[in-house]
C-alpha cells in the first residue's frame, strides 16, 4: 500500500467510526483530544486491520493514539 493509499484508508475508516470527528487533526489524541470512546477506537482498530489486512495485536493498538501513528503502523507493516 502506498501512503496515500493508507491515509486514505485510515481517514474512511474514521468517518465511519466517528464522522463528526475533524479527520484534519492527524497528531490530535484520538481520545483525550478527539473524543473517541473506548468503543469508538475499538471500532476504528477493527476497520483498519479488515481493510488493510494487517493485524493489530491488542499490545499494538493501545499505542496507536493518533490517525499518524495509525498510518505509520500500517506503513511499515506493508512496505
Amino acid at each position: 500500500m502506498t501512503v496515500d493509499e493508507i491515509h486514505a484508508l485510515v481517514l474512511e475508516a474514521l468517518a465511519e467510526v466517528a464522522p463528526d470527528v475533524d479527520a484534519s487533526a492527524s497528531d490530535a489524541d484520538l481520545h483525550d483530544v478527539l473524543g473517541l470512546d473506548s468503543m469508538d477506537l475499538l471500532n476504528l482498530t477493527d476497520l483498519v486491520v479488515t481493510r488493510s489486512g494487517v493485524e493489530i495485536p491488542g499490545h499494538d493498538a493501545a499505542g496507536l493514539r493518533t490517525l499518524r501513528l495509525i498510518e505509520d503502523y500500517l506503513a511499515a507493516r506493508t512496505a
